[in-house]
């Protein structure tokens, strides 16, 4: 493919301009290796102008009709869809997907935007009787409004989609945007901020602020005009933000450690692909990735076998050729963390069956695709989410183990369920502690169809086009 996205320079967005930032922040390739972009940081002023253009865009983008809303979200799809081969190729180097994710990610983006369109149609208000002993003649009209101005702080590993699915919503709700984007892959969310600037917009309604998170993040998450905050990240990120905001409401998908709970009268050819897809999916690097593998002790030697022909199937190669399907780590940092906890694996007594190792290839940072078996109870990975591409398989007993060893981590994101017996796979749905599980299959959440978000330190509240829009409006009560 022909490749526009070299050398690109990106600036902030405040208050209906693109105005010059501080300090360039390097953007690295992991197609080619060295950097490819620069994105100009915000400062702390920037941050509050861009909430108070925000502040100021309100009272307009409240009276926007939905028919005019949905103008503007129908112009971004298709804005979107229009500049697809360079957002995908964007995306290929600063997230260091596969060619084939990437433009799936944009095609994703862009259908959010429309699918907001039809869940802010069915956005209606209510008319309520009274019904209690001195009201029941009271007549009441309930209305969903705008929240105000929604903080998005975006992640690294869906720079695109997932800004599209937390600001999709908060225009389609009517609300103003400040959107914080990942530093390591800011360039597309630079890039939709030049599409929505064409769309249509109030001036103010639509700001970007790039930069490092003590310099822009905080301020912006601590500050008292901010009436919501959607975010995607790791859970000590989410707490961090929550420590800093005030009173505003949070919508936060934050940390992931999905087991795959396989049990004996399992499918284990299916189980095995869906396993190795669950890890090793974008090297890994996600929230919803199957990050441990609980199987029955009487299928575990068989299940690893598979597990091991299956990963056979999946290529690490040439970002833009179309038949690779894994690439890089983000960092280095993350190799580390990745090698941490395999090593401590190891050293607690996992054998490795494949892989283990990291490397580097012109400054880019690899991860071997790494099976573990026999991984002892005491060992981190169990209980800490990895984000590489490693599959780990301990073993269980019976139904009691497994929810047990599942529900003792602190993340409690995603799970998986594998059995042929619909009474067990309901119940162990039922008692573990998660925001969703799948039934003989890898998590998976689709474009927003089904609500996805955790417990406990996995996050807060659920997106999905249809629960986001739900979180980005408050209800006023017009008693008649």
């Amino acid at each position: 493919m022909e490749h526009n996205a070299i050398h690109r320079r990106e600036r902030p967005f405040v208050a209906g301009e693109w105005v010059s930032g501080g300090d360039a922040l390097p953007v690295s390739d992991l197609a080619d290796g060295g950097t490819f972009a620069s994105v100009e940081a915000a400062s702390a002023d920037d941050a509050k102008r861009a909430l108070a253009a925000a502040a100021e865009a309100q009272e307009e983008l409240r009276e926007a009709t939905v028919p005019e809303r949905v103008e503007w979200l129908e112009t971004v799809a298709d804005a979107i869809r229009a500049r697809e081969d360079e957002l995908a190729e964007v995306i290929v180097r600063e997230a260091g997907k596969p060619i084939s994710s990437a433009r799936g990610e944009v095609e994703s983006a862009a259908e959010r935007f429309e699918r907001a369109v039809g869940e802010i149609r069915h956005l209606k208000g209510e008319f309520r009787r009274g019904t209690t002993s001195g009201h029941a003649d009271w007549r009441a009209v309930v209305e969903p409004e705008p929240i105000g101005t929604v903080l998005c702080i975006a992640p690294y590993n869906y720079p695109l989609a997932t800004t599209a699915l937390q600001v999709a919503p908060a225009l389609a709700a009517g609300n103003a945007v400040v959107v914080k984007p990942a530093s390591k892959t800011p360039v597309s969310s630079a890039i939709l901020a030049e599409i929505v600037a064409d769309a249509g917009l109030p001036e103010g309604a639509f700001n970007f602020v790039p930069g490092e998170s003590s310099v822009v993040g905080d301020p912006l998450a601590s500050d008292s005009r901010v009436d919501a905050i959607a975010m995607t990240g790791s859970s000590g990120a989410g707490e961090h933000v929550a420590r800093q905001s005030g009173i505003t409401r949070l919508h936060m998908e934050l940390g992931g450690n999905a087991p795959a709970i396989v049990f004996d009268d399992a499918d284990l050819d299916a189980a095995a692909t869906a396993a190795a897809k669950g890890s090793l999916k974008y090297a890994g690097q996600r929230c919803s990735a199957v990050s441990r593998v609980l199987a029955h002790e009487s299928v575990h030697d068989d299940l690893v076998a598979r597990i091991d022909d299956a990963m056979d199937d999946w290529t690490v190669g040439d970002l833009f050729a179309d038949d690779t399907d894994l690439g890089p780590l983000v960092s280095a940092e993350q190799a580390d963390w990745v090698a941490e906890l395999v090593d401590d694996a190891v050293e607690c007594g996992a054998t490795v069956v494949r892989g283990g190792d990291r490397y580097e290839e012109d400054g880019i940072h690899f991860y071997e695709l790494t099976l573990l078996a026999d991984v002892p109870r005491d060992a981190r990975i169990v209980d800490e989410e990895q984000f590489g591409p490693v599959c780990a398989v301990t073993t269980i007993e019976d139904e009691d183990d497994a929810v047990a060893l599942t529900n003792r981590s602190d993340l409690a994101l995603d799970a998986a369920v594998f059995t042929t017996d619909h009474d067990r796979a309901m119940d162990v749905a039922q008692r573990v502690d998660a925001g969703s599980v799948r039934i003989n299959g890898a998590p998976s959440h689709g474009l927003g169809d089904v609500p996805f978000g955790g417990n406990d330190a996995s996050g807060i509240g659920r997106e999905g086009l249809d629960s986001t829009i739900h979180e980005f409006v408050r209800e006023k009560s017009i008693i008649l």
